[in-house]
């Protein structure tokens, strides 16, 4: 076998990796009885959101901003996290009310299901978590140097040693903690997008729980934009087709979506709760 074929083999191999992992991680669903792989549903919903990113990223270009670059990164954040919130809440309901409303069979068959949206719920949780260890750790309040100095000197004893075994001890937790603290941020806002795209994967438990969620969250934001104030100053014919068009879309999308599964591969909601 030549080079050029084993590198390309590898690539493939890597590649494969790669698109399988973002796949798992970004709502990809195996064709199922309850869960088809509508390739046209998947590129309605990619082609939304890169036209919503578009019309975000021309209205910032084209209008200024109504507050600062900080307060306007902040903000950003801050919806993210609202985002995250009505979604978890979204996604403990609707998984809630499947569960209660389904026979028990299929009760059985839903919580069986729920090993992903429970371990992404983990993910997200994570990062926060890690940053919050590692700055209560850079304060000197989880491990002082005197706690160090008391712990090798109870080990090897008084000394030259023990004092400098405590100082390395030190400097490596607190570059450690730096390192995590780092780290967490783009953690944890990737585990916040991957559970706002994904819908904390409430699809793994039923194909219909998105389409059903979604639109409780773009209206939850819709209302939390208009009454925070707009983030451009745009003419206001301008700024509200704008905020208007990312519920509009989003809630016909998802109307399109459940009816082209109940027309297109037979699954409704009736017969998700095996009623």
């Amino acid at each position: 076998m030549s080079t050029n074929t084993t590198t390309s083999a590898n690539r493939s191999t890597s590649g494969g990796a790669l698109r399988a992992f973002f796949r798992a991680w970004a709502g990809g669903l195996e064709s199922t009885a309850e869960q088809a792989h509508d390739p046209l549903i998947a590129w309605m919903q990619r082609a939304r959101t890169i036209i919503g990113l578009a019309a975000a990223v021309y209205l910032v270009m084209a209008y200024p901003l109504s507050s600062g670059g900080e307060e306007f990164i902040v903000g950003k954040v801050v919806e993210l996290g609202l985002a995250c919130v009505i979604l978890a809440m979204g996604s403990i309901i609707g998984i809630t009310v499947f569960l209660s409303a389904s026979t028990r069979d299929r009760r059985r068959d839903f919580a069986e299901r729920l090993h992903r949206p429970i371990i992404l719920v983990l993910m997200l949780a994570l990062g926060p978590t890690a940053m919050w260890v590692a700055i209560t750790a850079l304060q000197g309040e989880l491990v002082t140097p005197e706690d160090l100095r008391g712990f090798f000197s109870s080990t090897i004893g008084l000394g030259f040693f023990s004092a400098v075994l405590g100082f390395l001890f030190l400097v490596v937790g607190w570059l450690a903690s730096v390192a995590v603290v780092i780290a967490s941020i783009p953690f944890t806002l990737f585990s916040a997008y991957t559970c706002v795209f994904t819908c904390f994967r409430a699809s793994d438990v039923h194909q219909l729980l998105p389409a059903l969620i979604s639109p409780l969250l773009v209206w939850s934001l819709f209302a939390f934009q208009l009454f925070n104030g707009p983030d451009v100053a745009a003419p206001p014919e301008v700024l509200y087709t704008f905020m208007l068009g990312g519920p509009l879309s989003v809630t016909a999308l998802s109307v399109w979506e459940v009816r082209r599964l109940r027309s297109r591969h037979g699954i409704t909601l009736r017969a998700a709760l095996g009623r």
